[in-house]
């Protein structure tokens, strides 16, 4: 199966590791047959976008779960470490979203400089979906402290 990549903000980062943005119904199944045997969920479940139920639906695809809910206006450095622990913990392909691929395209950044990725390289993989280092807007803030240069 080809990447679905209708569902917002897709991106593949490597063969074993795929993000996005929001999740629908039909995904769970179409993440299965891509071979996706854990999903990270970074989403608030009161997003209105949110899908509902989705630990059940992984579940019934034989996809693990884990569920990291990260305030959009507050991410906290247990949140990365959450997220970190989550990936490493991870059997087999995974699947990280949120709603638009922000926080997800923001933590893989700051695990990618981590992991000794060039700078540029990892921003941009992190500029397909957007870059909170070089925005003005005040949303972007906490998550430049977060995966920015200490």
């Amino acid at each position: 199966m080809e990447d679905p990549r209708d569902i917002r903000g897709w991106q593949r980062l490597s063969s074993g590791i795929t993000t996005s943005g929001r999740l629908e119904t039909q995904d769970p199944a179409r993440l299965a047959a891509l071979g996706v045997r854990h999903v990270v969920n970074l989403a608030l479940d009161d997003h209105p976008e949110a899908l509902a139920g989705e630990a059940g639906l992984m579940a019934g695809q034989g996809i693990g779960y884990t569920h990291i809910p990260i305030p959009f206006d507050a991410p906290e450095e247990a949140h990365y470490r959450a997220f970190a622990a989550a990936l490493d913990a991870a059997d087999g392909p995974v699947h990280v979203h949120c709603i638009m691929n922000w926080r997800v395209s923001a933590l893989f950044y700051r695990r990618h400089r981590e992991q000794g990725m060039p700078e540029a390289e990892a921003r941009a993989l992190m500029q397909e979906q957007w870059d909170p280092l070089a925005s003005d807007d005040p949303r972007a803030k906490p998550w430049a402290k977060l995966v920015g240069p200490a």
